[in-house]
């Protein structure tokens, strides 16, 4: 297990790198320590979360943007201004309807994401 090392205060997104997921999907990686991450996700429409899972706790924020969101067996459309929250270990993945970006957290942080 790698140590996670706290980040500074501040971050300033014209600083931060995007790192590109595939072609329609880029992630930008903000402020962490050992036991928290936050996590922009920027979509072109057609965009795909690949169905995944994880020991990390998550909530999400749809800050823009229209997905068809599943966690577990349901599935819904979700849009800018609504939220969801995913327990460890549970299946789910997105696909972007309308171009758009989603403000993950995890607990613990994303130790594969910063890799």
């Amino acid at each position: 297990m790698t140590e996670i090392k706290p980040t500074q205060p501040y971050f300033l997104q014209q600083d931060q790198e995007w790192e590109q997921v595939n072609p329609l999907l880029r992630r930008q990686i903000h402020g962490y320590d050992s036991k928290i991450m936050l996590v922009v996700a920027d979509f072109k429409t057609g965009g795909i979360g690949d169905l995944h899972n994880h020991h990390h706790s998550q909530v999400t924020y749809v800050q823009s943007g229209k997905f068809e969101m599943t966690i577990g067996d349901d599935v819904r459309i979700i849009k800018g201004g609504d939220s969801y929250y995913i327990p460890t270990m549970v299946m789910h993945g997105c696909k972007c309807l309308e171009a758009g970006t989603l403000i993950d957290v995890f607990s613990p942080a994303r130790e594969d994401f910063l890799q």
